[in-house]
């Protein structure tokens, strides 16, 4: 019987997807492809991928880059903290290593935001590097193929799962068979309907011969989704408008976005005025509420976000509470959260 990784490698050759990030063996552009498709769709990351690589043609003309400008090209694609790692680890490849790219595995892991997995993709497929990469697709496929109960998300299952990658992996190709697999669990393996009836691994696969391709992968359970309710004041005075930027460990860090009052439950705006932060915003300026716009729900990993904005005029602004005047014309000079970008180019964001 053929081997797995010759079956899947066939596979590739016919089905792959034509993708830029696989028509090149640097190592710069394999790792940024990879930063942007941590928890991002190729269709969506292809557009990033381009402008990152047009702006930003090398490590070094990354690393030269401030972060306000890193975060604005970053802009819709969430989970913030990849854009600002990308950004100091290529600040670590230009000091550390002097603009070169590491070629060991152990070096590459040391890199700000690279773990097991980016590191085992950009050696494997850069530089031939015998070491198998296993995310969401390799779950999947090797879950089904060896018929595995063990939850993915427990420390024995990715034990166990990191070990049968490596066994089944192609030690004389290796990038070309990490590719193959996550692309085979992309597009054919699929965690919804997947396509067993034409699937070239049907005779090895356990998991169908068992029944229990829906089942696989197993994981231990959901984590909780805590709920938040955000209060923005989108404040303005002539041509003025206040920002403030996000500081700390939470969400969004580094992102600039209208002062922000956050309850702990549903409020109304009688609430808000009545608060002390809203009097630090305003002073005793006298002010207008124009308008009230809730946003729809936004959904995060963890997290669910009621927002509604309040657009407030004021013939006087007094930055307050880390906030700052920025001239309206230039709003879109600043990255901001996905839902305020969403707002801004709305009607209701009128100036």
């Amino acid at each position: 019987m053929r081997r797995i990784s010759d079956i899947l490698l066939d596979w590739y050759a016919r089905e792959g997807r034509d993708l830029p990030w696989r028509r090149t063996r640097d190592p710069y552009r394999i790792w940024l492809s990879e930063v942007i498709l941590q928890q991002t769709r190729v269709a969506q990351g292809l557009a990033y991928y381009e402008r990152f690589t047009t702006r930003f043609p090398d490590v070094a003309a990354l690393a030269a880059a401030s972060e306000d400008e890193v975060l604005r090209l970053w802009q819709g694609l969430g989970y913030y903290s990849r854009a600002r790692n990308l950004l100091a680890a290529a600040r670590e490849v230009v000091e550390r290593f002097g603009g070169v790219f590491p070629r060991s595995l152990e070096e590459v892991r040391t890199l700000r935001g690279v773990g097991d997995y980016t590191a085992a993709a950009i050696c494997s497929i850069a530089f031939d590097t015998p070491c198998a990469v296993v995310d969401g697709n390799v779950y999947r496929v090797l879950s089904r193929l060896f018929d595995l109960d063990l939850a993915i998300d427990s420390t024995p299952g990715r034990r166990a799962f990191a070990e049968l990658a490596r066994a089944e992996l192609d030690p004389g190709r290796p990038g070309l068979y990490n590719q193959a697999i996550m692309d085979f669990g992309a597009l054919q393996c699929t965690p919804v309907s997947p396509r067993c009836e034409a699937c070239p691994l049907s005779e090895h696969c356990l998991a169908l011969a068992a029944g229990t391709v829906a089942e696989r992968p197993v994981k231990q359970g959901r984590t909780r989704v805590r709920d938040r309710w955000f209060h923005y004041l989108h404040i303005t005075s002539g041509d003025r408008t206040l920002l403030r930027r996000r500081e700390g460990r939470d969400i969004w860090q580094g992102l600039y976005e209208f002062p922000l009052i956050e309850t702990a439950a549903a409020a109304d705006f009688a609430e808000l005025v009545g608060d002390p932060r809203f009097t630090e915003l305003l002073g005793r300026a006298p002010w207008h509420l124009l308008r009230s716009t809730p946003l729809p729900v936004h959904q995060l990993t963890h997290q669910r976000l009621h927002a509604c904005i309040y657009r407030i005029e004021t013939p006087t602004l007094t930055p307050a509470a880390a906030a700052i005047a920025v001239r309206t014309p230039t709003l879109g000079d600043y990255a901001v959260p996905r839902l305020l970008e969403r707002y801004l180019s709305s009607p209701e964001a009128i100036l």
